[in-house]
């Protein structure tokens, strides 16, 4: 089977297609970009003979079978919704949409018209967290009933001055950017349990401070944190920064713990490489446990997504999730504005 594919925006979109180049499935047939010299270049780079400057044109004018969309998130909603109405199964760039209720008219249209939608929440699609994932499911750690998730910067403000610090393009700061990946993961190795109630702070102090001295525009966040309660009884504590005055440029971390077991997955030299143990107790002992390379290899998410089209199964990062985590992005933002738990 071939996938006509057309992709909106060249930055993360190639490293994310790097992983499935040679699949003889993947047809790259169109790009969208505004920058017309990059553009060209990347279609170019990838054999692509539609080239465009406008993502509803591609979509009128060429065939295809699933449109990749990497936009400012206040364009992932109307650009996948008129994909979807054109035909096209949709994998979208996190986060979702800007808040929950374009996610779920972005899910809602997908049912109508019987295609799907994934959120490429790739940081579930790694070799430490596809094994954490199993143990889990295996019953390794018992019931998970807390968790700790986090992705903070000492400074790394992603094109400061441009629309990742603009609220009504970004929805967020870093909360919707990086603590989105770690919120999803935990919630995906924890079974994606109910949230009943979440309390939420957030805080800009150095960079609004920055963005004054540079005369830049910001008006997000640079520091967000929130506990969330489950249904079951279990909570989960979400930090995610920018900007914080800590020792390590770049710091990632889950861990869970569970009646049987706990778990930590964490990111090494202050990289994207990562590293998980797991700490069991057996037969009144203490025993750690570290995964060791070679690790089996993580599905790639844009081959799972052609592999489920293809056999007609569900997949995994749905739009459904989607949506729990944009409604816990929106509690947050909610709870820190009014200060005050709110519930879901």
């Amino acid at each position: 089977m071939k996938f006509n594919v057309g992709v909106i925006g060249t930055g993360i979109t190639q490293h994310t297609l790097s992983g499935v180049k040679d699949d003889p499935r993947l047809n790259i047939q169109a790009f969208v970009d505004l920058n017309e010299e990059k553009l060209k270049e990347t279609a170019d780079k990838w054999g692509a003979t539609g080239r465009y400057q406008d993502a509803y044109e591609m979509i009128d004018k060429e065939d295809l079978d699933i449109v990749y969309v990497a936009t400012p998130n206040k364009f992932h909603a109307p650009i996948s919704i008129y994909a979807l109405e054109n035909g096209a199964h949709v994998f979208c760039e996190k986060p979702m949409a800007i808040n929950a209720k374009e996610a779920k008219e972005m899910q809602n249209v997908a049912d109508r018209v019987g295609k799907r939608i994934m959120i490429n929440h790739s940081f579930r699609f790694t070799e430490q967290a596809w094994q954490l994932k199993k143990e889990v499911d295996s019953g390794t750690f018992g019931d998970i009933y807390f968790g700790r998730t986090v992705w903070h910067r000492r400074r790394g403000m992603p094109g400061f001055g441009g629309w990742f610090g603009n609220k009504e393009i970004a929805g967020g700061g870093p909360l919707i950017d990086l603590g989105v990946h770690r919120l999803d993961m935990a919630l995906w190795l924890m079974g994606y349990p109910k949230p009943v109630w979440v309390m939420g702070s957030t805080y800009d102090h150095i960079a609004t401070r920055i963005a004054t001295e540079q005369g830049k525009e910001f008006t997000v966040e640079d520091l967000a944190s929130a506990m969330i309660k489950f249904e079951n009884g279990g909570s989960l504590i979400v930090e995610a920064s920018w900007a914080s005055n800590r020792k390590e440029n770049e710091f990632m971390v889950t861990e869970l713990y569970g009646t049987e077991g706990g778990l930590i997955q964490r990111n090494l030299d202050e990289g994207y490489a990562f590293e998980a143990e797991i700490y069991l107790e057996r037969n009144g002992a203490q025993f750690d446990s570290k995964l060791h390379p070679p690790v089996p290899a993580a599905e790639h998410q844009f081959g799972h997504f052609m592999n489920c089209i293809e056999n007609d199964v569900p997949h995994i990062s749905s739009g459904n999730e989607g949506i729990i985590v944009m409604e816990l992005l929106d509690a947050i933002y909610k709870s820190a504005e009014i200060g005050e738990p709110v519930r879901l």
